[in-house]
């Protein structure tokens, strides 16, 4: 089986959503096969979870480097993400069949092999006490999620099931400011994830290689979970067209 594979893309919050959006949209109306893609944000954002009402005042009041920072709504739920120093990767598939846990450890099945390729172990979170009261995604894990051997938070994950079809997309933490972190959610991430981050990137290449290299991994490890080929295929002009108007209809 055939799946399509989008490029890194770095653009707007927004856009970002309106694109996973749009997928999902197309693959439902089987113009188009199931989708991987990764990427990140520009500039810094905050992503809240479809059904996340509150989150600090203050919060619409943040810059990052001298720039606002975003906040958008995903169309998936879970809690508050910082998109900064992330990957973010997506996934829109359908005929999986069973529980929407079933479906997440089915999916994330290749995170957990791909970062062990990279040297990393990752397990299954459990939901933490408080997690509806806590605006941060990183604050808890659930089953949905990636932890290390610690218990630390990598990778959180949020999902929209849709008439059979599944858009499932998460944050993976690279580089994070863990200053600017505390600021944002008036918590430290935990010590293990920024002790992972400082450990992998000294032993790496810094920067975009080491983003590609990351990204090339995950392919690797989707096409031998999935038993796929993964075809590269960038969005078209068209595409983009359609996307800025699914994005905002007014445009």
């Amino acid at each position: 089986m055939s799946w399509r594979l989008i490029p890194l893309l770095t653009t707007t919050g927004k856009l970002q959503m309106a694109i996973d959006e749009w997928l999902l949209h197309q693959h439902l109306q089987e113009k188009i096969p199931p989708t991987l893609r990764f990427y990140t944000w520009e500039p810094v954002a905050i992503s809240l979870g479809y059904h996340q009402k509150r989150y600090p005042e203050y919060w619409q009041n943040l810059t990052w480097q001298g720039k606002p920072v975003d906040i958008v709504r995903r169309p998936t739920g879970g809690r508050a993400v910082l998109h900064q120093g992330d990957l973010t990767y997506s996934l829109i598939t359908s005929g999986f069949s069973g529980s929407r846990i079933e479906s997440y450890r089915t999916i994330c099945e290749f995170l957990i092999q791909g970062w062990r390729s990279l040297g990393i172990e990752l397990r299954y979170g459990s939901a933490g006490r408080g997690y509806i009261n806590n605006p941060n995604c990183f604050g808890t894990s659930t089953g949905a999620d990636l932890i290390l051997s610690n218990g630390s938070k990598l990778i959180g994950s949020a999902q929209l099931r849709k008439q059979g079809a599944i858009l499932q997309h998460g944050s993976m933490i690279l580089t994070p400011d863990l200053e600017f972190f505390k600021y944002v959610f008036n918590s430290q991430l935990s010590p293990g994830v920024s002790d992972i981050s400082t450990s992998f990137f000294s032993v790496n290449h810094q920067g975009e290689n080491l983003i590609n290299q990351i990204i090339e991994t995950l392919i690797i490890a989707a096409s031998e979970c999935f038993k796929i080929q993964l075809i590269t295929e960038p969005l078209s002009k068209e595409e983009w067209m359609e996307i800025c108007n699914f994005a905002n209809p007014n445009l």
